[in-house]
């Protein structure tokens, strides 16, 4: 939007013409209108400078981003290698009837939700084609495995697998009892600590977004100090003069936002493959997952937002010090 006021209607044409009072909704919205399409324009008229300026805000904004987007695929991984940290319960009793009635009864327990029994025959298999040692294993007498019980808990607190791998340690024929949980609660306390240490890396990182975009609003300010000067003496307001400037903002931080999901979505691409191959060495299907549609709006009204407060600090700053004189 330009800053010259619109021209006043001659009172000789009031009468032919339909008047909108200045405080409706429509004017209101037709002036915002005006002022984001003007603003935008004058953004587009100098791509080299907007498109630097948004590139240093992508950057200031992709780096929580891929680091929050980071831990988050971290503790989904570590859910698919292992939900809440199976309890392994090896055996000593081979009876089948003993075994089948003891995996019923736990499977009627509260606090498992599931009960995986392997037989030692089974066992024996897996291991030979995970090991690669079929023909040594096949010089064996006997099979020296156990039966197995895998048992998933219902809850992933420590206190509630602590009392359950308790009960299980107590049970007739049980040799041992091993719990997997400890990995998984060291990885949940280290993402815990990363995602508090990204969210003061996004504090900082989206306060220094707002200092480079009200420094550059401050530069369209300086630069068109001359026609805010005109415009306040023909009786233009503040809000008036400042709409343009925050509708600068704005589009700073909106533009700030699409590259920063750009360039977290080509790292992601990156990514994926190496990932891909790593995971699959331990049997993880896991595929690595992007922003959400969600999130990318999240992400642009986050940046957008920032946009505008910087472009509000500068403008409350230094459009109120050009006065005419």
């Amino acid at each position: 939007m330009s800053l010259r006021p619109e021209p006043r209607t001659r009172p000789e044409n009031r009468a032919a013409t339909v008047q909108v009072p200045s405080n409706s909704l429509l004017a209101v919205y037709s002036q915002h209108q005006s002022a984001a399409v003007d603003s935008l324009h004058r953004l587009l008229n100098e791509p080299l400078g907007s498109a630097m300026a948004c590139l240093v805000i992508g950057i200031a904004l992709a780096l929580p981003l891929a680091l929050f987007l980071f831990l988050q695929n971290l503790q989904s991984m570590g859910g698919s290698l292992d939900q809440h940290g199976n309890i392994s319960v090896f055996m000593h009793e081979h009876n089948p009837v003993e075994l089948a009635r003891m995996q019923k009864m736990l499977g009627t327990r509260k606090d498992v939700k599931k009960v995986t029994y392997t037989t030692p025959d089974q066992a024996l298999q897996e291991f030979e084609a995970k090991s690669g040692f079929g023909e040594a294993l096949a010089t064996l007498a006997e099979n020296p495995l156990p039966p197995l019980f895998e048992v998933q808990p219902a809850s992933d607190k420590a206190e509630d697998v602590k009392t359950l791998v308790n009960y299980l340690q107590g049970l007739p024929g049980v040799d041992a009892v091993q719990a997997d949980i400890q990995w998984l609660q060291r990885l949940n306390a280290m993402v815990a600590v990363a995602q508090k240490l990204a969210l003061l890396l996004a504090l900082l990182l989206g306060l220094g977004v707002m200092l480079v975009i009200g420094n550059t609003v401050r530069l369209a300010i300086a630069n068109r100090s001359a026609e805010i000067v005109v415009v306040k003496l023909v009786g233009g307001t503040d809000s008036y003069v400042a709409r343009p400037f925050l509708y600068t903002g704005l589009w700073y931080g909106v533009g700030g936002g699409i590259t920063a999901l750009v360039l977290v979505a080509l790292c992601m691409w990156g990514m994926s493959g190496p990932v891909s191959r790593l995971l699959a060495s331990y049997d993880s299907g896991y595929q690595l997952s992007g922003v959400s549609v969600s999130g990318g709006f999240a992400v642009l009204l986050i940046a957008g937002a920032l946009g505008w407060l910087g472009a509000l600090l500068s403008v409350l700053r230094h459009l109120r010090a050009i006065e005419p004189r």
